[in-house]
């Protein structure tokens, strides 16, 4: 007994020492042009010329194909056509067959692949397991991977992926790395909840240690050499891996000096994995998407890291075009609606997005590669994201709601014990989803984060509970305590009757005897056992309790109503307040651009409606129109023209291409326009009058067969050509 209650101090200190860190939050070392990226394992080709700002150059494998290009010529490849490279590679995962099979040091390694109870180990991919992160693979890193890559010029390090499947744990390696770790022998997680929480924590402190020595190396690396190593993690949201069962440190990253900032790797085969609410079980992309990118924001936000939202036109499961295409539309929409974020990755892997072949329609078996609306539409909106504003506006709806959040939310989903279920994370979209859909645009909290002001300054009413996640700090009821004593409203739902409440931590030892960690926060918040269901005053806030999981708001059909009026009632009681707004839509504007986004799975199902000189950039044929009209379930992506900045100058509104070389005289206005081979230009370009010179030619001079049309009433040409990546010469003369 004596020594598991050190073992959970040493924790503690552990993450607090995390917190500690985070307190001196800094601003990352930015960049100029590093704004857009895309990630490849393949040299530059005319079908992938995506021109984005940074080409993130994946794996430092020699490739043995494609004219059998070393690492370094892969790299020179992309500086040769203008992009700044970056490196990517995996840290759970990636080509190290050299390191598994001995070559590297002689001895074997596939041993320390992460292994289920039943002695599978988990492959990632032929010869690739996931990774038990030793201390001699992490030195592998470093002295193989990141090394070579410096020594390349790179310096930008990314390693994605820190991920410890929640159902492995079984391998001799974890074995070794738990002895060397607690002080004691292995236990088996599926024997007790308290094993879980001890095997789910050391999964956490592994891939910590893992990315902060292989950072850490990379820094004084470069400073070695005379370059400014920074380092990014890409990693799924904290939603997606608690969802899908999987620990990795997400957020405690942040506090690591070493780490420069994050790609927040949200798409659709993350965002449709489905959901309850309503006592329905299915895909719920858009409102998924949203609660994503949201729950990676506010992880970094008070720390001054910079975050890369990611989306992706297609997934890795094989589907149709037209499903790609809808779901793509969701994600991107929800990622715009977060209007504080500005750095993109515009597209994974973009090799499998033009030359791979999907599903020409849902019930067929004939394939296709990437149809010209769709890849002429991608473009269109990727390359609105080089020039994507931060704004100061705030997506529409009531604010003031935050859904709080733990690390500890991977600790807890597999596997179950004495029958307790949290089906499809249900006790968190429990929280968001009976506001979400009534067209609340609630953000997340990380209490890893509640130690900085800004953590809550915009929070009137926090929800949480402790039936799927627990605090691995006791300080951070301290300062929960002060901002509802400051007028915060807190909503607390739980039956605390889990079996992980019993788990041995610092609530239950130490000199402390709660029962459940929610004892702890409640007798700081001045109230008495037994804590029932009711309202209590703290300061000048109030302490709302109820006696619920969450997921009993979403589990059954009509069951969220007391909650949700709970909410309101409290939203309601502020002084001043407004009333609680319930809608069926989002909706931001960002400089010219209007996002939409109308929810389903409400009882208004009117479309939203907006009027004006609009180009529909979900359109590949980039219209304008003076109605749009979104239907429940739908997305638009708008380019306001009435918010053009400087409309007396020509300029291109909207295109499928990226414009460089712009030269302005009193009658004319050129540019070159550089996008993929094989793919179609549409652009609109605002003028002062209708074109009477139109001339479209290659590099070398010969024309180039293009379509135009004029819009008096917007006063923007049209123009249609094939692209190049050398570059298309376009001159307009009035």
């Amino acid at each position: 007994m004596r020594q598991t209650t050190l073992l959970f101090l040493l924790l503690a200190l552990f993450f607090q020492g995390c917190s500690i860190s985070q307190k001196n939050g800094r601003k990352p070392t930015e960049r100029k042009g590093e704004k857009t990226a895309f990630q490849t394992s393949n040299p530059w080709k005319p079908v992938t010329d995506v021109r984005a700002d940074v080409a993130l150059v994946y794996s430092v494998k020699d490739h043995h194909r494609q004219g059998s290009l070393t690492f370094e010529e892969r790299v020179q490849t992309w500086r040769d056509r203008g992009y700044t490279t970056h490196f990517m590679s995996g840290i759970a995962w990636g080509e190290y067959q050299d390191y598994f099979t001995g070559e590297w040091d002689g001895e074997w390694h596939l041993d320390e692949g992460q292994v289920t109870q039943k002695g599978d180990t988990i492959w990632h991919g032929r010869m690739v397991p996931y990774i038990v992160p030793s201390n001699n693979f992490i030195k592998y890193m470093k002295e193989k991977v990141i090394k070579r890559a410096i020594d390349a010029g790179i310096d930008a390090i990314y390693l994605e992926e820190p991920e410890f499947w929640a159902r492995a744990g079984y391998s001799e390696a974890f074995k070794r790395e738990w002895k060397a770790y607690y002080g004691f022998d292995w236990r088996a997680q599926h024997e007790s909840p308290e094993n879980t929480y001890l095997s789910n924590k050391l999964k956490y402190h592994l891939y910590y240690r893992a990315v902060e020595e292989c950072f850490s190396y990379a820094k004084e690396y470069g400073k070695s050499i005379g370059l400014d190593v920074r380092c990014y993690v890409p990693t799924h949201s904290l939603v997606n891996y608690s969802q899908w069962m999987i620990v990795s440190p997400e957020a405690s990253l942040a506090s690591l000096p070493s780490v420069d900032g994050y790609i927040a790797q949200v798409w659709t085969g993350t965002s449709r994995e489905p959901n309850y609410y309503n006592g329905q079980e299915k895909e719920r992309v858009f409102e998924t998407a949203f609660l994503e990118y949201g729950s990676m924001e506010s992880m970094t936000a008070p720390t001054g890291r910079k975050m890369y939202f990611l989306t992706d036109p297609i997934e890795d499961w094989p589907r149709d075009w037209a499903d790609y295409k809808k779901n793509y539309q969701a994600t991107f929409a929800a990622q715009l609606l977060y209007p504080r974020i500005a750095d993109y990755e515009v597209m994974p892997w973009p090799d499998r997005i033009y030359e791979g072949t999907y599903r020409t329609s849902a019930d067929s078996e004939e394939k296709e590669r990437i149809p010209r609306f769709y890849s002429t539409q991608m473009q269109v909106m990727i390359n609105t994201l080089n020039d994507m504003p931060l704004s100061e506006n705030k997506v529409s709806g009531s604010q003031g709601i935050g859904i709080l959040m733990s690390n500890s939310l991977m600790f807890q989903r597999f596997p179950t014990h004495q029958g307790y279920d949290d089906p499809q994370l249900s006790n968190f979209y429990g929280q968001a989803l009976p506001l979400l859909k009534r067209g609340v645009p609630v953000k997340t909290v990380h209490i890893e984060n509640v130690s900085f002001t800004q953590t809550l300054e915009d929070i009137k009413i926090l929800i949480m509970s402790y039936s799927n996640m627990k605090p691995m700090e006791q300080t951070a009821h301290d300062y929960l305590a002060k901002w509802v004593k400051n007028g915060g409203i807190l909503v607390y739902c739980g039956r605390d009757n889990d079996p992980f409440q019993t788990v041995q931590e610092w609530w239950n030892t130490n000199g402390n005897n709660f029962k459940a960690p929610s004892e702890d926060l409640f007798q700081e918040l001045g109230m008495k056992a037994p804590f029932g269901e009711g309202e209590y005053s703290y300061g000048k806030g109030k302490v709302v309790i109820l006696r619920k999981d969450p997921k009993e708001f979403v589990l059954e059909a009509n069951s969220d109503t007391e909650f949700v009026n709970t909410v309101k009632k409290l939203v309601e009681s502020r002084s001043n307040a407004e009333k609680l707004k319930f809608k069926n839509h989002f909706s931001l504007t960002r400089g010219p651009y209007e996002i939409i986004s109308v929810v389903n799975e409400n009882v208004d199902q009117t479309p939203y409606t907006i009027e004006g000189k609009l180009i529909d950039l979900f359109d590949p044929t980039i219209p304008v129109l003076d109605v749009k009209q979104v239907n429940p379930g739908e997305q638009a992506f708008l380019y306001n023209i009435a918010n053009v900045k400087n409309p007396e100058i020509p300029q291109v509104l909207a295109t499928a291409a990226r414009i460089y070389e712009e030269e302005i005289t009193k009658e004319s206005y050129a540019f070159v326009a550089k996008s993929p081979l094989n793919t179609t230009n549409v652009m609109r370009v605002l003028l002062p009058g209708e074109a009477q010179v139109i001339a479209v030619q290659d590099k070398d001079g010969n024309p180039v067969e293009s379509t135009s049309s004029w819009d008096e009433a917007s006063k923007t040409c049209f123009l249609g050509f094939e692209n190049n990546p050398d570059g298309v010469h376009v001159k307009l003369g009035w």
